[in-house]
């Protein structure tokens, strides 16, 4: 079987903070086609809080509060963390500038991301022209993603990513799709 090429690449982060400079405590992506919804390869790291703390990104007192509510299924998942300069290189051995970009919000995911970069001093392993919004993507067609089941544990950066790569698909395929009237 040919390996598939894919050209687009969902990337989630989960945080401590909702701003610019927040710690990352996991970062996620997936590979996939567009037009067909098909994914690749799966990328997924959990991020070590205290190394992002030593690198100068920031807590959010309301989002620990925030985290302490969810589910200890999502609250278990970033067991088994690295450094945040480890995570990074990481991602940057995965991602490459061929990808489309997504995040949901890229000044969130994809700015944090940035950010993190910066302050390890590496370059972003992606092309800053291919990045892509999710958040506009879905305001063609909101009641797509308002009717979209969630599968998966909630906030954890993979099923987030899978599940914003369905929704997305189905308004592209939507917004891409001729309506044939007949006369």
């Amino acid at each position: 079987m040919e390996n598939k090429t894919f050209g687009h690449l969902m990337v989630d982060i989960e945080t401590m903070g909702n701003i610019s400079y927040s710690s990352i405590i996991s970062i996620a992506a997936v590979e996939f086609d567009i037009d067909s919804g098909e994914t690749g390869k799966v990328f997924e790291i959990n991020v070590d809080l205290q190394s992002c703390i030593d690198a100068g990104l920031i807590l959010n007192a309301d989002t620990i509060m925030w985290w302490m509510k969810q589910s200890d299924e999502a609250r278990n998942s970033f067991k088994n963390s690295v450094s945040l300069a480890k995570a990074l290189q990481s991602f940057g051995d995965f991602c490459n500038k061929k990808y489309q970009i997504w995040g949901n919000s890229a000044r969130f995911d994809l700015g944090i991301l940035q950010n993190a970069y910066n302050k390890i001093q590496l370059d972003i392993p992606w092309d800053f022209r291919k990045e892509r919004c999710v958040r506009t993507l879905v305001s063609f067609k909101p009641e797509i993603k308002n009717n979209f089941p969630y599968k998966g544990v909630a906030h954890n950066a993979v099923a987030d990513c899978l599940n914003q790569i369905e929704y997305c698909c189905a308004i592209w395929k939507e917004l891409n799709t001729k309506n044939v009237t007949m006369g």
